[in-house]
């Protein structure tokens, strides 16, 4: 099938060239652009993409704002927003995610990470920079208040993909290292947040930085 991709920026540049790396891939498709935030939220309950790539500074409404809309808490049927932002800034970081957000990226990240990111997304799986990922761990690995190890109620094999994932692997690279298959990781990082109320791969890493699993 192929993926419906929605675009919110307020440059026009942007959007033609994320268009043009989109477009060129097999199997997603460009169908919408927004200029503001209140444009993308009314085009993304009009089109209901798979995925919408999100910036944060536009006018009237930001991104911030329209990814709560769309993915939030609240969010009757919440979407797939990946934010896609100039701006690498911690607390953009965090209310993105905080918002419903499945995805943070700067747009420096180049294409085959924007299109990595629009795929995961679209199935259900979440991708950050590496880069702020491996700042938010040391932020965690540094403040947060550590405690003896606890398993969460999480089996052996689930806890090795949690410090797996810890450590910034990707599912592949999780499979790979364990000897299983790239589904059975999902099938695990599924359950995993599930028990662990998180609602994506930074959440898992940060239980696993507070609850000694990580060092």
């Amino acid at each position: 099938m192929t993926i419906r991709v929605l675009l919110a920026d307020d440059q026009a540049m942007v959007r033609t060239g994320f268009r043009y790396m989109l477009d060129a891939e097999d199997g997603i498709a460009v169908v919408g652009e927004a200029g503001d935030g209140l444009e993308a939220v009314r085009l993304a309950h009009e089109l209901r993409p798979d995925v919408t790539l999100m910036d944060i500074r536009m006018p009237g409404v930001d991104g911030l704002e329209a990814t709560r809309r769309l993915a939030g808490p609240g969010a009757a049927d919440p979407l797939r927003v990946v934010v896609v932002t100039t701006f690498d800034l911690d607390e953009y970081v965090h209310a993105a995610l905080a918002g419903g957000a499945v995805g943070f990226l700067l747009k420096d990240a180049g294409p085959a990470l924007l299109i990595e990111a629009v795929r995961a997304a679209a199935r259900g799986d979440a991708l950050v920079s590496p880069r702020i990922t491996v700042r938010l761990l040391r932020h965690f690995a540094a403040t947060a208040p550590r405690s003896s190890p606890e398993d969460g109620g999480l089996t052996p094999r689930e806890l090795d993909i949690v410090r797996a994932v810890a450590r910034g692997l990707t599912n592949t690279e999780v499979a790979a290292e364990l000897f299983v298959t790239v589904s059975t990781v999902k099938t695990h990082l599924a359950s995993v947040q599930g028990k662990l109320r998180a609602r994506n791969r930074v959440e898992i890493a940060a239980w696993a930085y507070r609850s000694g699993h990580v060092i």
